[in-house]
């Protein structure tokens, strides 16, 4: 039996967010490798979604590590314990392929090597998640052949505007930021409040969001078989 994909995530500040989550949902379902189950929404919403899925499930986080703080918390109050055929997942982070479309919609926003960049990230309620936005800044800024400084919006520091304003400092008169985030939402609008030069579109819609996310639905699924 296949078991279930059940997509998690806090949908509940705006109408955009929630279209763009459900369109995810729905192009992982159309590649037909496994049923999918949206857990969309608060807390609540989300565990009564969650239990009332039958037989195995692996629970996949529709956010990135240290993309979603709002998530990050609705995720890690799941409650698995005696589940024994269900398996959780991380939230994507640092995988080549997300990477590199990353470095891809920079450039297509006009940035250059004269330019600098802040990875603009949410923040999580884990270090763990701190660490994955770093290992991604470490992995974007070898792709780019230029210094990656981190932002953050929600949690942590530097916030992404203190970020901006340090490297403008330090002689880059344009940066960019690159949006850690799966998909867009008032968040993300705030990104185009922080003075930079430019800011990248959310990873969704991309068929390597959808490629990644079931790659751990596949890998759960042979632990779960084990």
């Amino acid at each position: 039996m296949v078991p279930t994909m059940v997509l998690v995530a806090d949908d509940s500040r705006d109408a955009g967010r929630q279209e763009a989550l459900h369109g995810l949902a729905d192009a992982v379902a159309q590649r037909g490798e496994a049923p999918v189950v949206p857990a969309f929404g608060s807390g609540s919403e989300v565990h009564r979604a969650v239990d009332s899925v039958e037989g195995p499930m692996v629970v996949v986080p529709a956010f990135v590590a240290g993309g979603d703080l709002a998530s990050s918390r609705t995720f890690s109050g799941i409650d698995l314990d005696g589940r024994f055929d269900a398996c959780p997942t991380p939230p994507l982070g640092a995988v080549p392929s997300i990477v590199g479309d990353l470095a891809g919609r920079l450039v297509d926003t006009g940035w250059d090597s004269r330019d600098g960049v802040v990875l603009a990230a949410d923040g999580s309620t884990g270090q763990d998640e701190r660490q994955v936005v770093a290992d991604v800044a470490r992995m974007l800024s070898r792709r780019l052949g230029s210094p990656v400084q981190v932002g953050y919006l929600n949690s942590w520091a530097p916030s992404v505007g203190d970020a901006v304003e340090r490297l403008r400092r330090n002689g880059r008169d344009n940066v960019a930021v690159a949006a850690w985030r799966l998909v867009e939402g008032r968040d993300y609008d705030r990104l185009h409040e922080m003075g930079a030069a430019s800011v990248t579109a959310p990873l969704w819609p991309s068929e390597i969001v959808v490629d990644s996310l079931l790659a751990q639905h596949r890998a759960a699924k042979a632990r779960l078989a084990a």
